[in-house]
């Protein structure tokens, strides 16, 4: 338990909410608005089995903004209601307890956490994380996180990646793509990727051990593309897309290729009367393609499993973490829109708190 400091005081707590839905489009400063609110740090005031913690590191996912359009469509993830803060993952440092299984100073993960200063919040709905040596907290919410555990699922559990498969990663620079192609490579196989820039090219090529990249807003024809990178077809495609560049991808698929449907964010600002349609289906039952969407909540019972190999790959160089830190709560808004600008390399993350 605290007993001083910042714990003795009332804080102002600035948190993020829905003002309104944004039903199309990026969401801006009309959808989601800041505002403060007095939160009490004192221990009488904690609920008992609740943990206060000051918020460290808000997880910016491309999922989240599924959850701001009102509608009840494509991830069905449920709507967070108007006037409510917006959750995501996060992480903080506990501040107050009253749960005997969390300390003061205790690092703590939650796939809800309040984007915002301060949270308060069940300790059911906390995980204690001991960060180890050599691993840095932003590893926590990319690597070793959800973006992590995502492009595990994909490459190991849905795609099955074997040595010599030819592998194919859109959005390749994102906070997940980043890491299935590395996670790609460390498994023998031979991995291509599609960004928006040519630094990004070099990056995935140069840095993240790609054979090959290519610039989508270049080579704006997929089709001659992908029949320029892949002249063997391919065996494992890992979508964070969809839309034209997953159509075109089922025209290159070799017989009994696996395709793991992670996200669609070319298409998450529409509505889906207005999306990209897949004409070539037929592609599948030809070559008895096994295509699964995946959301990796489902996956969370593996999670021991991932960290013990992701570590050991952070741990010797295998695979290397790329993070974009936007700092401060108020630069939420602008980090979030930055997810559909082609801007950030690898993992977007909020430094809340220094």
């Amino acid at each position: 338990m605290a007993t001083g400091g910042v714990a003795s005081v009332e804080v102002e707590n600035r948190e993020w909410y829905v003002a309104s839905y944004a039903p199309t489009g990026i969401p801006n400063s009309e959808h989601l608005k800041q505002r403060t609110v007095s939160l009490s740090l004192r221990e009488d005031s904690i609920p008992d089995g609740h943990v206060t913690f000051q918020v460290l590191y808000v997880s910016i996912d491309p999922y989240v903004r599924t959850q701001l359009s009102g509608l009840d469509d494509g991830l069905s993830l449920p709507q967070i209601p108007l006037g409510q803060v917006i959750r995501a993952l996060g992480m903080g440092k506990v501040i107050q307890s009253k749960d005997t299984k969390f300390s003061e100073g205790d690092i703590v993960l939650s796939r809800i956490c309040p984007v915002s200063e301060f949270g308060v919040m069940p300790s059911n709905l906390l995980q204690k994380i001991t960060p180890a040596i050599g691993i840095a907290l932003p590893d926590y919410l990319s690597c070793l996180g959800m973006p992590g555990i995502t492009a595990w699922v994909g490459i190991e559990k849905i795609g099955n990646a074997k040595a010599g498969s030819n592998v194919y990663i859109s959005a390749a620079a994102g906070g997940v793509g980043i890491i299935a192609g590395q996670l790609a490579k460390v498994k023998g196989c031979r991995v291509v990727g599609s960004v928006g820039s040519d630094d990004k090219v070099k990056l995935l090529k140069e840095e993240c051990g790609y054979d090959d990249a290519f610039n989508y807003r270049v080579e704006t024809d997929y089709d001659a593309a992908l029949t320029k990178y892949f002249p063997n077809g391919i065996d494992v495609y890992f979508d964070n897309v969809g839309g034209k560049m997953l159509e075109a991808v089922l025209n290159h698929v070799n017989h009994g290729a696996r395709i793991a449907l992670c996200g669609m964010i070319s298409e998450y600002n529409k509505v889906w009367t207005e999306r990209e349609g897949v004409r070539n289906l037929l592609n599948m039952v030809g070559k008895e393609v096994m295509m699964k969407g995946f959301m990796v909540g489902s996956y969370y019972n593996h999670f021991e499993e991932f960290i013990k190999e992701m570590e050991v790959y952070l741990k010797e160089g295998k695979i290397k973490s790329k993070h974009k830190i936007y700092n401060g709560i108020e630069s939420f808004l602008e980090s979030l829109a930055s997810l559909f600008s082609s801007s950030n390399v690898g993992k977007v993350i909020l430094q809340v708190t220094p």
